[in-house]
C-alpha cells in the first residue's frame, strides 16, 4: 500500500495508541479490487485439495501465533484473555471444518423423464461455481472468527476475497492477512482494504468488480448497503433483540444462570446476547432472586489487570453513551433498578431492570451493552406477542421442562433460531445461523455459507 494517510487505533481499555493502519483512498481501493478480480480466474481453477492445503496452513499458523493474537484481541477490542484465546482456537477449528465440508459438497444428476412428456435420455448435471470476488466485511466484536467465517468458505468455493475489517479490529484484520501471506496463498487471492467506512464504504460495496457481499454489523449499515447495491447477492448478519421467555414450569436456577451468562458475557457486545427477559408473573420474583445471585458473581474490570472477566469496557465512549441513554430513559419512565446502573468512562456495570414497560426504549432497542430489562407478562400468548413485535428476528430462548410446549412456542416465534433451555448464542459453526426481519439476509454456517457464495451451473445432456 502506498497510502500516505493512516488511522491510529487506540485501545478501549486505556485509550493508548496501539497501532495504525492505512486509510486507503478510493484510487487505492480500486487498485486492490481490480487485482483481486484478476486473481479470481486462476484461483477458480485450483482444486479443492489445493485450496484446502493453503487453509490448513492458515489454521496451523493461528495456533502458532495464538499468544500474539490473544494479546492483540485484548488490547484492540477489549476481550478478556480466556475469551480471546477461545476465539482463536475456535477459528482454527472453523477453518478445518470448512475444508472438510467443502470436499463433500457435490453436484447432482437430475433426470428429465420424471415428468410427463419429458424426453427420455435427457438429464442435467449440476456443479457449484464461484461467484467471483467476495467482499467480506467483519465487525469489531469477533474480528478473527467473523472474518474467517466469511473468508474460508469463500475461498473453498473458489472465490477471491476483498476483506474490509471494522476500523476497530483492523489491527487484528491485518494480522490475519499476514497469516494468509505466510501460508503462501497466491498474491491477491485475499486482499485487505482499511479505512473509514464513511469515506470508502459506499465505494467498496458498489464497485463493479464485487460479485457478492458478506456483511456482519448493525442493521442500519446493513440496510444502507442493501439500498446501495443493485443485483449483487447479499449475506448479512445484523442486529438482534433476543428474548428469553421463561414459563411457569421452567428450571429457574438453570434459567437464571443461562440468562445472566447470555446477557452479560463480553459486556453484551454480541448480536446473540439475551437482550430482554419475558417472564410469567407467577415465577417472576423467584427467577429474579436467582438472577440476582448470578449477576453478583460476574467479574468486572479491565482485562489488562485481571483474568477471566465477564464485563469489560465497551468498545468506545459513544457506545457507552448510547447504553447510558437507555438506562436513563428506563429510570425516568419508572423501571425498577435492581442492580448496577453505574458508569466509569466506557465501563458500565452490569445493569438489571425490573418492571420494564413497552414505552421504554430498552424494551425495543438493541443496547449492545451490559443492560438487561425484565418484562413481566400475564400469559404465554402475551410473551409471544411481545417477542414477535420486535423489528428483529435473530434468536429467542424458551425455558420450560415441557418439551411439547417448547416446540409449540418455538413454532410461533418469528426468529431464525430458537434455543430451548439454553442462552441465545452462535454456533457450533456448522449449524445454520440466520436472522429474519431486520436481523439478516440469508443463511450462514459452514455448508450454508459455501452454498451462498457459489452458484449452481447446470449442464443439460441429451442422449
Amino acid at each position: 500500500m502506498n497510502s500516505n494517510k493512516v488511522i491510529k487505533i487506540t485501545s478501549p481499555l486505556n485509550n493508548a495508541v496501539i497501532g495504525e493502519v492505512p486509510a486507503l483512498s478510493k484510487a487505492e481501493v480500486d487498485q486492490v479490487i481490480k487485482q483481486t478480480k484478476q486473481a479470481s480466474r486462476q484461483w477458480a481453477q485450483t482444486s479443492l485439495y489445493e485450496r484446502g492445503e493453503y487453509l490448513y496452513k492458515v489454521a496451523d499458523l493461528l495456533i502458532k501465533y495464538n499468544d500474539e493474537l490473544v494479546n492483540l484481541l485484548m488490547k484492540e477490542v477489549g476481550k478478556d484473555r480466556k475469551s480471546a484465546k477461545s476465539e482463536v482456537l475456535r477459528t482454527a477449528d472453523l477453518i478445518r471444518y470448512t475444508i472438510e465440508t467443502a470436499k463433500n459438497i457435490y453436484g447432482q444428476a437430475i433426470p428429465a423423464d420424471i415428468v410427463e412428456g419429458a424426453k427420455k435420455g435427457r438429464f442435467a448435471i449440476t456443479s457449484r461455481e464461484p461467484m467471483g470476488v467476495v467482499l467480506a466485511i467483519s465487525p469489531f466484536n469477533y474480528p478473527i472468527n467473523l472474518a474467517i467465517s466469511k473468508i474460508a468458505p469463500a475461498l473453498m468455493g473458489g472465490n477471491t476475497v476483498v476483506f474490509k475489517p471494522a476500523t476497530q479490529g483492523s489491527l487484528c484484520g491485518t494480522f490475519l492477512k499476514r497469516l494468509f501471506n505466510k501460508a503462501g496463498l497466491p498474491d491477491h487471492v485475499v486482499s485487505i482494504v482499511t479505512g473509514k467506512g464513511s469515506e470508502i464504504g459506499d465505494y467498496v460495496v458498489t464497485h463493479p468488480d464485487i460479485n457478492f457481499i458478506n456483511f456482519t454489523g448493525s442493521t442500519a449499515i446493513g440496510k444502507h448497503i442493501a439500498k446501495q447495491v443493485e443485483m449483487i447477492p447479499l449475506l448479512m448478519e445484523l442486529g438482534g433483540k433476543d428474548a428469553a421467555i421463561v414459563l411457569e414450569d421452567a428450571d429457574l436456577e438453570l434459567s437464571a444462570s443461562q440468562i445472566i451468562s447470555g446477557a452479560f458475557s463480553y459486556s453484551g457486545q454480541r448480536c446473540t446476547a439475551i437482550k430482554r427477559v419475558l417472564v410469567l408473573e407467577d415465577v417472576a420474583d423467584e427467577l429474579i432472586s436467582k438472577m440476582m445471585n448470578h449477576i453478583k458473581k460476574l467479574k468486572i474490570g479491565n482485562p489488562l489487570d485481571e483474568e477471566n472477566l465477564d464485563v469489560v469496557p465497551l468498545i468506545d465512549n459513544s457506545s457507552a453513551d448510547f447504553v447510558w441513554g437507555l438506562i436513563e430513559d428506563a429510570k425516568e419512565k419508572g423501571a425498577t433498578l435492581l442492580y448496577g446502573g453505574k458508569r466509569d468512562a466506557n465501563l458500565i456495570q452490569p445493569t438489571l431492570f425490573d418492571f420494564v414497560t413497552l414505552d421504554m426504549r430498552i424494551a425495543w432497542e438493541e443496547p449492545f451493552g451490559p443492560v438487561l430489562p425484565i418484562i413481566r407478562v400475564k400469559s404465554l400468548e402475551e410473551a409471544i406477542e411481545v417477542a414477535n413485535a420486535s423489528e428483529y428476528g435473530l434468536q429467542s430462548s424458551v425455558f420450560t421442562v415441557n418439551l411439547n410446549k417448547a416446540f409449540e412456542v418455538a413454532k410461533k416465534l418469528e426468529v431464525g433460531t430458537v434455543q430451548i433451555n439454553n442462552r441465545t448464542e452462535r454456533g457450533p459453526d456448522h449449524l445454520p445461523f440466520l436472522g429474519i426481519k431486520n436481523s439478516g439476509v440469508g443463511v450462514q454456517g459452514i455448508a450454508y455459507s459455501i452454498e451462498s457464495m457459489t452458484h449452481i451451473k447446470s449442464t443439460v445432456i441429451n442422449l
